[in-house]
């Protein structure tokens, strides 16, 4: 709480004008600290009142400058009482600066785009992925190109996006960066949106332009591998040795649906033996941190077994000796050619066939399998995970039976 506050209009003598009048200053005092500010106005130094802090005289011209003077006085009780209202310290500085409006500087959109990139990039390794930063950038890349094509700037007030703005960046990455539907909404939604949540948390924006933004994503059928394409993988004779370990690695992910990075990382400290007496893999996601613990399926542990003394494995402490992503991606293509896939393999794949035919299709509740993959929100499982036809059959099947067992019984009772 502030003990003293006083204002007091005066007359600077030091600077006289060509025209003999001197500015009339007003200086404000706050428990002792002292800063002046300029009215804008001036008078003759003979007509001043130092006792009363006005105008002599009943002239128009003095009515007319007491009457501003009053009202600038008005305005610096009003910005004071403003501030402790909002619980802000008041002090000579912070009230002058509100008083000119020197407190609301323009937030521009670029710098504060650039600076969550720069703080993502530092974290990558712990807490993001080199390919989330990817994301933010080609998003800011595109935002700096829709600025140049809508509005011939490089850059903008962030009071100025609104719901337009929204719309009209959409259509230009539908337009003229050709993005697909699904593209564009996360450009939109995740990466731009995430910046505006930023502005928002931040009291930089006291509205929010997504409001009533209603793009969505279309449901996107996510590609998996069936029992007999797993089987094609397992029993395919590779002449070529990285061939054979890149399917490997792969049919590891499929059997714990571990990602690509996750997989990558992990050593023997990650085996534990679980409550159920049988092996696990305790480990986070890299993507997440969320928890990841899966039981160790025998295929997966034979795998695990036949790289355990692979030189690659001995030299870095890993569990498997995985090559990088490109590479992995580049060899999977040629070994789906070679099992007669007809399906774009990448090791993403490996997740869903866990997901899918692994679990889901085998009776493993969805739940359990949202707890495996690492997942924080079941709708996530949803969209990797497709029931098939196949145990849809199975289920109504067993709900024939039992719904015909219940009708003897009835018949018998």
């Amino acid at each position: 709480m502030n003990k003293t506050f006083n204002l007091l209009f005066y007359v600077k003598k030091t600077k006289v004008n060509s025209s003999g009048e001197a500015p009339i200053y007003l200086r404000i005092t706050v428990d002792g600290k002292i800063s002046e500010i300029s009215t804008k106005r001036t008078i003759q130094a003979s007509k001043w009142n130092p006792k009363a802090q006005k105008a002599n005289g009943s002239t128009e011209e003095s009515r007319s400058l007491n009457y501003y003077l009053k009202t600038f006085e008005q305005k610096v009780y009003n910005v004071y009482h403003e501030l402790m209202k909002d619980k802000e310290a008041v002090t000579c500085e912070n009230l002058k600066n509100k008083l000119l409006g020197l407190d609301e500087r323009n937030r521009m959109l670029i710098p504060i785009f650039q600076d969550h990139n720069d703080r993502m990039e530092k974290l990558i390794g712990k807490e993001f992925a080199q390919g989330t930063l990817e994301r933010y950038k080609v998003c800011l890349k595109h935002t700096k190109e829709f600025l140049k094509w809508k509005y011939n700037t490089s850059d903008i007030d962030i009071k100025k996006i609104d719901y337009a703005f929204l719309n009209d960046f959409e259509f230009f990455l539908r337009t003229e960066k050709s993005c697909c539907n699904n593209s564009a909404v996360k450009y939109i939604k995740k990466n731009f949106g995430k910046i505006i949540r930023i502005c928002i948390s931040s009291a930089w924006l006291d509205r929010d332009p997504f409001l009533n933004y209603s793009s969505t994503f279309n449901e996107v059928t996510r590609t998996f591998l069936n029992e007999q394409e797993i089987e094609k993988l397992f029993n395919k004779d590779f002449k070529n040795e990285r061939l054979s370990q890149v399917r490997y690695i792969f049919l590891f992910s499929c059997f714990t649906g571990l990602a690509y990075i996750d997989t990558q990382k992990l050593t023997q400290d990650h085996i534990t033996i679980g409550l159920d007496g049988n092996k696990w893999i305790f480990t986070k996601r890299q993507k997440t941190k969320t928890t990841s613990n899966v039981p160790l399926l025998p295929q997966a542990e034979q795998i695990i077994e036949k790289y355990k003394d692979h030189p690659a494995c001995i030299n870095s402490g890993r569990l498997l000796p995985v090559l990088s992503n490109q590479k992995t991606n580049a060899y999977l293509k040629e070994i789906a050619d070679l099992c007669g896939i007809n399906k774009e393999l990448t090791y993403h794949i490996a997740r869903h066939t866990f997901a899918t035919t692994i679990t889901l299709s085998n009776g493993v509740p969805i739940e359990s399998v949202s707890k495996m993959l690492g997942h924080k929100n079941i709708k996530t499982t949803q969209h990797y995970a497709k029931i098939l036809d196949k145990k849809v059959s199975e289920d109504m099947s067993n709900l024939k039976s039992i719904l015909q067992k219940k009708e003897e019984m009835r018949k018998q009772g």
